[in-house]
């Protein structure tokens, strides 16, 4: 992918990624914390796992415009996670997501990013509407999905974990 902002807000800029961010990915997953909620095994990424999200995450972009994308701050461009879209193979629903290095937690980041994704997402006219999960233990993450304005829907297993599966409708952000 080429170096491409493809989304901007007040303190936060979501870029296509580079070959050469492959250490930021990898540093990203490496922490236990930012893991523990996101792979099958909760156990950090390998370096190989990473480049395949983001040889995966390239085609993504190339069919639908969109996908996982770095998250950097405006200010500086740190570094500060990932976030975007992606196709969620077990239900072909788009499938909103998210991972802010710990360092950064507690910052609103996750927050800020999703509710303009969402925008994104509908202004854009990508679908009708789009799901999002996260581990049952993982408060942070439910809690950013409630404040964006997500139904919940059911509670199950989601790759690999037990989750609480959230959607958005374009009527659902109408009512925000």
């Amino acid at each position: 992918m080429t170096d491409e902002t493809v989304l901007e807000t007040p303190r936060l800029l979501l870029r296509t990624w580079r070959d050469t961010d492959l250490d930021d990915l990898v540093w990203l997953h490496s922490h236990v914390q930012a893991s523990r909620y996101l792979s099958i095994t909760g156990q950090p990424w390998t370096r190989d796992a990473a480049a395949g999200r983001m040889t995966g995450w390239a085609e993504e972009y190339r069919l639908h415009g969109i996908t996982k994308l770095k998250l950097q701050r405006r200010e500086d461009a740190r570094f500060v996670g990932r976030a975007g879209f992606s196709m969620f193979a077990a239900t072909g629903q788009f499938e909103l997501g998210y991972a802010i290095a710990p360092q950064f937690w507690g910052n609103g980041y996750a927050t800020e990013i999703a509710a303009a994704l969402a925008n994104f997402f509908f202004d854009r006219k990508i679908g009708d509407h789009f799901i999002a999960f996260a581990h049952v233990d993982n408060a942070a993450s439910l809690n950013v999905l409630e404040k964006i304005g997500m139904r919940f829907q059911h509670t199950g297993p989601m790759n690999g974990h037990e989750a609480h599966v959230y959607t958005m409708s374009s009527t659902d952000r109408r009512k925000r």
